[in-house]
């Protein structure tokens, strides 16, 4: 079954929209850890990343609202369980700004 044109040029949109989100935290995730060998997907969590304790994760969370202008709340970073939970609070919050 083919999708409507209009429902694929919006997943293909999705897609763009995750895909540069994903690569721009793992440059964020690299900073914030001065590891270049980082790879994060939406499964990674605080605990497959060395040295991601609780101070790091401040620092880390700075530093997403910096890279990508956005304002993250203390009650939607406390809903993160992981890097999969924060690409989709991103992508709400820069859909929302018409980013």
């Amino acid at each position: 079954m083919k999708l409507p044109p209009l429902k694929r040029k919006r997943n293909a949109e999705h897609y763009n929209m995750t895909s540069t989100i994903q690569s721009k935290l793992t440059d964020v995730f690299r900073d914030v850890f001065d590891d270049d060998t980082i790879a994060i997907d939406a499964g990674t969590t605080a605990s497959d990343v060395d040295g991601w304790d609780s101070l790091a994760h401040i620092r880390l969370m700075l530093s997403v609202e910096r890279a990508f202008k956005v304002k993250l709340s203390a009650s939607e970073i406390g809903r993160l369980k992981s890097v999969g939970d924060l690409m989709e609070l991103l992508e709400r919050k820069l859909a929302a700004a018409g980013a």
